[in-house]
Protein backbone atom coordinates (compact mmCIF):
# COMPACT_ATOMS: atom_id res chain seq x y z
CA UNK A 1 0.00 0.00 0.00
CA UNK A 2 1.42 3.34 -1.02
CA UNK A 3 1.21 5.86 1.81
CA UNK A 4 2.92 9.22 2.16
CA UNK A 5 3.92 10.60 5.58
CA UNK A 6 1.11 13.19 5.51
CA UNK A 7 -1.47 10.42 5.01
CA UNK A 8 -0.03 8.10 7.64
CA UNK A 9 -1.94 9.49 10.69
CA UNK A 10 -5.34 8.95 9.04
CA UNK A 11 -4.30 5.54 7.72
CA UNK A 12 -3.30 4.33 11.17
CA UNK A 13 -6.71 5.26 12.58
CA UNK A 14 -8.26 2.66 10.25
CA UNK A 15 -6.40 -0.23 11.87
CA UNK A 16 -8.36 -2.56 14.13
CA UNK A 17 -7.74 -6.04 15.52
CA UNK A 18 -8.48 -7.61 12.14
CA UNK A 19 -4.96 -6.44 11.30
CA UNK A 20 -1.86 -8.25 12.52
CA UNK A 21 0.20 -5.18 11.79
CA UNK A 22 2.24 -3.31 9.20
CA UNK A 23 5.70 -3.38 7.71
CA UNK A 24 6.90 0.17 7.10
CA UNK A 25 9.37 1.34 4.49
CA UNK A 26 10.97 4.73 4.10
CA UNK A 27 10.01 7.50 4.51
CA UNK A 28 7.52 6.18 7.08
CA UNK A 29 9.95 4.60 9.55
CA UNK A 30 10.60 7.84 11.41
CA UNK A 31 7.24 9.46 10.71
CA UNK A 32 5.35 6.63 12.43
CA UNK A 33 7.10 6.77 15.80
CA UNK A 34 5.16 9.67 17.41
CA UNK A 35 1.87 8.22 16.13
CA UNK A 36 2.14 4.89 17.98
CA UNK A 37 0.64 4.04 21.37
CA UNK A 38 3.75 2.26 22.61
CA UNK A 39 7.26 1.69 21.28
CA UNK A 40 10.05 -0.65 22.26
CA UNK A 41 13.31 0.49 23.80
CA UNK A 42 14.96 -0.09 20.42
CA UNK A 43 12.49 2.18 18.64
CA UNK A 44 12.94 4.84 21.32
CA UNK A 45 16.71 4.70 20.95
CA UNK A 46 16.88 4.65 17.15
CA UNK A 47 13.89 6.88 16.51
CA UNK A 48 12.88 4.35 13.89
CA UNK A 49 10.04 1.83 13.63
CA UNK A 50 9.72 -0.53 10.68
CA UNK A 51 7.11 -2.73 12.35
CA UNK A 52 3.67 -1.98 13.76
CA UNK A 53 1.84 -4.63 15.78
CA UNK A 54 -1.90 -4.21 16.35
CA UNK A 55 -2.94 -5.63 19.71
CA UNK A 56 -6.05 -4.90 21.74
CA UNK A 57 -6.76 -1.74 19.78
CA UNK A 58 -3.28 -0.37 20.44
CA UNK A 59 -0.47 0.21 17.96
CA UNK A 60 2.89 -1.08 19.15
CA UNK A 61 6.13 -0.14 17.40
CA UNK A 62 9.24 -2.26 16.94
CA UNK A 63 12.43 -2.07 14.87
CA UNK A 64 13.05 -5.54 13.47
CA UNK A 65 15.72 -4.11 11.15
CA UNK A 66 18.06 -4.23 14.15
CA UNK A 67 17.45 -7.97 14.50
CA UNK A 68 17.86 -8.46 10.76
CA UNK A 69 21.12 -6.57 10.47
CA UNK A 70 22.66 -8.13 13.58
CA UNK A 71 21.74 -11.66 12.47
CA UNK A 72 23.01 -11.05 8.93
CA UNK A 73 26.38 -10.08 10.40
CA UNK A 74 26.41 -13.06 12.74
CA UNK A 75 25.67 -15.38 9.81
CA UNK A 76 29.14 -14.56 8.44
CA UNK A 77 30.85 -14.73 11.82
CA UNK A 78 30.77 -11.07 12.87
CA UNK A 79 29.93 -11.21 16.57
CA UNK A 80 31.97 -8.22 17.68
CA UNK A 81 33.08 -4.99 16.05
CA UNK A 82 35.94 -2.60 16.47
CA UNK A 83 35.91 0.87 14.90
CA UNK A 84 33.25 1.03 12.20
CA UNK A 85 32.05 3.25 9.39
CA UNK A 86 28.45 3.93 8.41
CA UNK A 87 27.63 5.47 5.04
CA UNK A 88 24.47 7.56 5.29
CA UNK A 89 22.48 9.35 7.95
CA UNK A 90 18.91 8.09 7.53
CA UNK A 91 16.78 5.66 9.50
CA UNK A 92 18.82 2.64 8.44
CA UNK A 93 21.99 4.37 9.60
CA UNK A 94 20.43 4.72 13.07
CA UNK A 95 19.66 1.00 12.98
CA UNK A 96 23.29 0.33 12.08
CA UNK A 97 24.49 2.34 15.07
CA UNK A 98 22.30 0.28 17.41
CA UNK A 99 23.65 -2.96 15.94
CA UNK A 100 27.27 -1.83 16.12
CA UNK A 101 26.80 -0.74 19.72
CA UNK A 102 25.38 -4.18 20.58
CA UNK A 103 28.52 -5.73 19.05
CA UNK A 104 30.79 -3.67 21.27
CA UNK A 105 31.83 -1.05 18.72
CA UNK A 106 33.40 1.86 20.65
CA UNK A 107 33.15 4.54 17.97
CA UNK A 108 31.66 4.96 14.53
CA UNK A 109 32.55 7.24 11.67
CA UNK A 110 29.41 8.42 9.89
CA UNK A 111 29.82 9.60 6.32
CA UNK A 112 27.19 12.22 5.50
CA UNK A 113 26.29 13.22 1.98
CA UNK A 114 24.59 16.26 3.52
CA UNK A 115 26.20 17.12 6.90
CA UNK A 116 23.43 19.64 7.57
CA UNK A 117 20.93 16.78 7.89
CA UNK A 118 22.55 14.75 10.65
CA UNK A 119 20.63 16.04 13.65
CA UNK A 120 18.27 13.09 14.03
CA UNK A 121 21.10 10.58 13.70
CA UNK A 122 23.28 12.36 16.25
CA UNK A 123 20.37 12.40 18.70
CA UNK A 124 19.82 8.69 18.10
CA UNK A 125 23.51 7.99 18.74
CA UNK A 126 23.27 9.78 22.08
CA UNK A 127 20.25 7.68 23.11
CA UNK A 128 21.95 4.48 21.92
CA UNK A 129 25.13 5.37 23.78
CA UNK A 130 27.60 5.15 20.90
CA UNK A 131 30.16 7.81 19.97
CA UNK A 132 29.92 9.10 16.40
CA UNK A 133 32.14 11.34 14.33
CA UNK A 134 30.44 12.96 11.34
CA UNK A 135 32.60 13.27 8.25
CA UNK A 136 31.72 14.72 4.83
CA UNK A 137 31.31 12.57 1.75
CA UNK A 138 34.64 13.71 0.28
CA UNK A 139 36.44 11.95 3.15
CA UNK A 140 34.65 8.62 2.75
CA UNK A 141 37.56 6.79 1.12
CA UNK A 142 39.74 7.44 4.19
CA UNK A 143 37.45 5.34 6.38
CA UNK A 144 36.66 2.31 4.24
CA UNK A 145 39.32 0.24 6.03
CA UNK A 146 37.22 0.13 9.24
CA UNK A 147 36.56 -3.34 10.69
CA UNK A 148 32.92 -3.12 9.64
CA UNK A 149 31.47 -0.79 7.01
CA UNK A 150 27.70 -0.48 6.68
CA UNK A 151 26.36 1.18 3.57
CA UNK A 152 22.92 2.47 4.55
CA UNK A 153 22.54 4.28 1.23
CA UNK A 154 20.01 3.70 -1.57
CA UNK A 155 20.92 1.80 -4.71
CA UNK A 156 23.73 3.42 -6.67
CA UNK A 157 24.58 6.07 -4.09
CA UNK A 158 27.75 4.32 -2.90
CA UNK A 159 28.97 3.45 -6.41
CA UNK A 160 31.54 6.30 -6.54
CA UNK A 161 33.46 4.56 -3.72
CA UNK A 162 33.98 1.36 -5.70
CA UNK A 163 37.27 2.39 -7.24
CA UNK A 164 38.90 3.15 -3.89
CA UNK A 165 38.06 0.11 -1.80
CA UNK A 166 41.13 -0.85 0.27
CA UNK A 167 42.55 -4.36 0.53
CA UNK A 168 41.92 -4.92 4.22
CA UNK A 169 39.86 -8.09 4.48
CA UNK A 170 37.18 -6.23 6.44
CA UNK A 171 33.38 -6.66 6.31
CA UNK A 172 30.91 -4.67 4.20
CA UNK A 173 27.18 -4.86 4.78
CA UNK A 174 25.39 -3.14 1.90
CA UNK A 175 21.66 -2.85 2.61
CA UNK A 176 20.76 -2.80 -1.11
CA UNK A 177 19.24 -6.07 -2.34
CA UNK A 178 18.15 -5.08 -5.83
CA UNK A 179 20.02 -4.81 -8.11
CA UNK A 180 22.69 -7.06 -6.68
CA UNK A 181 25.63 -6.99 -6.48
CA UNK A 182 26.14 -3.26 -6.33
CA UNK A 183 29.33 -1.82 -7.80
CA UNK A 184 30.76 -1.10 -4.35
CA UNK A 185 29.92 -4.63 -3.15
CA UNK A 186 31.70 -6.14 -6.15
CA UNK A 187 34.76 -3.96 -5.60
CA UNK A 188 34.90 -4.80 -1.89
CA UNK A 189 34.65 -8.54 -2.61
CA UNK A 190 37.45 -8.35 -5.17
CA UNK A 191 39.58 -6.53 -2.58
CA UNK A 192 39.12 -9.41 -0.14
CA UNK A 193 36.29 -8.09 2.02
CA UNK A 194 33.50 -10.25 3.38
CA UNK A 195 30.39 -8.83 1.71
CA UNK A 196 26.81 -9.12 2.93
CA UNK A 197 23.97 -7.93 0.74
CA UNK A 198 20.64 -6.53 1.81
CA UNK A 199 18.72 -9.76 1.17
CA UNK A 200 19.91 -11.63 4.30
CA UNK A 201 18.98 -8.61 6.40
CA UNK A 202 15.61 -8.32 4.65
CA UNK A 203 14.75 -11.96 5.29
CA UNK A 204 15.95 -11.94 8.89
CA UNK A 205 13.98 -8.81 9.78
CA UNK A 206 10.88 -10.20 8.04
CA UNK A 207 11.11 -13.39 10.10
CA UNK A 208 11.11 -11.28 13.26
CA UNK A 209 8.13 -9.28 11.97
CA UNK A 210 6.13 -12.46 11.39
CA UNK A 211 6.92 -13.58 14.92
CA UNK A 212 5.95 -10.22 16.45
CA UNK A 213 2.71 -9.89 14.51
CA UNK A 214 1.47 -13.48 14.63
CA UNK A 215 3.06 -14.97 17.72
CA UNK A 216 4.28 -17.90 15.63
CA UNK A 217 7.75 -18.78 14.45
CA UNK A 218 7.96 -18.37 10.67
CA UNK A 219 9.16 -20.84 8.08
CA UNK A 220 12.86 -21.77 8.15
CA UNK A 221 15.11 -18.89 7.14
CA UNK A 222 16.42 -20.86 4.16
CA UNK A 223 12.87 -21.28 2.81
CA UNK A 224 12.14 -17.59 3.27
CA UNK A 225 15.40 -16.66 1.54
CA UNK A 226 14.61 -18.95 -1.43
CA UNK A 227 11.14 -17.43 -1.71
CA UNK A 228 12.60 -13.91 -1.67
CA UNK A 229 15.14 -14.79 -4.36
CA UNK A 230 12.35 -16.24 -6.52
CA UNK A 231 10.13 -13.18 -6.00
CA UNK A 232 12.93 -10.76 -6.87
CA UNK A 233 13.69 -12.73 -10.03
CA UNK A 234 10.13 -12.53 -11.35
CA UNK A 235 9.33 -8.92 -10.46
Amino acid sequence: MECTPDRLPSFLTLLDDSWAGLSLTMPLKRAAVPLLDEVSATVWATGTANTVVVRGGRLLGENSDVDGMREALRDVGVTSAGPACVLGTGATAATALAVLHSLGCPETIVIARNPARTGELVSAAERIGIAVLIRPWRQAARHLAADVVVSALPSGAADPLASGWPRTGNTLLDVVYRPWPTRVAGAARRAGATVIGGLPMLVRQAARQVELQSGYSPAPIAAMRDAAIWALAVV
